[in-house]
């Protein structure tokens, strides 16, 4: 599993032109699985997810996790960021898991995310074409790879 996040002042996702779902301060999650990802891939990426300190403190030091900041969580699948470029100017998507794998592992990351951070996860919809639309605070953009755990 990768994950880009983003710490945001607001973030949203539209299908269709219809808002499905906004947060305001918080982290937005655009997560790509991948065809050789296993559950327990989706209980290490929500733990570092919920326990990431990204968000300021008194001193404007970055110390803070979302649940002690109080923020929101908006998850959005993007398989595209399990892109290769190496061959040609085409990416390929043939790392992407199929949707048959990839959906009950999308459900198990929000359902783990879930419970780690005590909050309600907002997400898109699975396979939609979605629009997002967020502002960046910081700019704060952290990307993590469950094959690369640093």
């Amino acid at each position: 599993m990768r994950a880009v996040i983003q710490r945001v002042q607001k973030a949203s996702v539209s299908i269709e032109g219809e808002v499905k779902s906004a947060i305001g301060p918080g982290l937005l999650v655009l997560l790509g699985i991948e065809d050789s990802d296993l559950p327990e891939d989706a209980e290490w990426l929500s733990g570092k997810i919920a326990r990431l300190r990204v968000f300021r403190d008194t001193h404007g030091t970055m110390n803070l996790s979302l649940e002690e900041s109080g923020g929101e969580i908006l998850v959005i699948s993007q398989f595209t960021l399990h892109a290769s470029t190496k061959k040609g100017n085409r990416p390929s998507y043939i790392r992407a898991a199929r949707p048959e794998t990839a959906i009950p592992l999308y459900d198990k990351f929000i359902d783990l995310l879930e419970s780690e951070t005590g909050k309600r996860v907002l997400t898109g919809e699975f396979g939609a074409y979605m629009q997002v639309e967020l502002i960046n605070d910081g700019p704060v953009t952290i990307i993590v790879d469950t094959k690369n755990r640093e």
